[in-house]
């Protein structure tokens, strides 16, 4: 941590990384959802944390940026070669050394609630040796369990991630067709260490990550701490506009 703040009052700087070019949904940064474009859904309720000292959306596409600006976002123009949105994010931190942490937001999540956000900035406070803090919800249902789509959380008794997988991890030996205790669905909202940002964005993709497809293997790997922020439900997603109509008509 920066020797500028104490670690009582930690500086947060909040990025929303977003892509114009989707294969399942092009354009869902911008898809109106009751009269605002999604990105602004996402920036309102990130900037509703008195705890994040600056928002800054990060997008490759004019596109977005010029929607971002007509509601008052900051935003950045970054490469447009970037493999994730973790990369686009540090190439925004890296030019503001001033920041100790760093929340990465998606920009398709217009339904994230903020008191999720909160825990996960509160939980600076509780897990000091942390490099990366993120989210975790109970799985209740054998069908969400298998479901490679939603991926698993192993957790410690202590709250720090040892492992992230697709397949229906743990797995029940004494009733394999049951949802065992402690089984979570990782939710990918995830707060950096400055430095962990950093480190991670320059190591290369580890074998566990290729193997699962799940970019935070690569820093369990590294042997970076991840600890988990338990809350009670994960929010809505939107993979597609089907999801979308579904969604929109559920709330109407």
């Amino acid at each position: 941590m920066s020797s500028s703040h104490t670690s009582l009052h930690p500086k947060i700087l909040a990025v929303i990384p977003a892509r114009y070019a989707s294969t399942r949904f092009p354009g869902k940064p911008l898809v109106d959802i009751q009269g605002k474009p999604m990105i602004q859904h996402v920036w309102e309720r990130v900037s509703r944390l008195a705890a994040i000292d600056r928002v800054i959306i990060a997008t490759d596409d004019p596109r977005i940026r010029d929607a971002a600006e007509r509601f008052g976002a900051e935003v950045r123009m970054t490469s447009p070669e970037h493999p994730s949105g973790t990369d686009r994010m540090w190439e925004v931190a890296a030019t503001l050394p001033e920041y100790d942490w760093v929340l990465n937001v998606q920009g398709d999540e217009p339904f994230i609630n903020p008191q999720h956000l909160e825990a996960t900035l509160e939980a600076i406070q509780r897990y000091p040796d942390a490099a990366i803090i993120t989210l975790v919800t109970p799985i209740q249902d054998v069908e969400s369990w298998q479901d490679p789509n939603l991926v698993k959380a192993v957790l410690a008794a202590n709250g720090r991630a040892l492992y992230f997988s697709r397949s229906p991890v743990p797995y029940h030996r004494d009733a394999p067709h049951e949802v065992p205790p402690h089984t979570y669905r990782h939710i990918g909202i995830y707060l950096y260490r400055r430095e962990a940002l950093e480190h991670f964005t320059k190591l290369p993709p580890s074998p566990l990550e290729l193997t699962e497809k799940l970019e935070q293997l690569r820093a369990l790997e590294a042997g970076m701490p991840i600890y988990a922020v338990l809350v009670s439900e994960a929010p809505v997603g939107i993979d597609t506009p089907a999801d979308l109509v579904r969604i929109l008509d559920s709330v109407s």
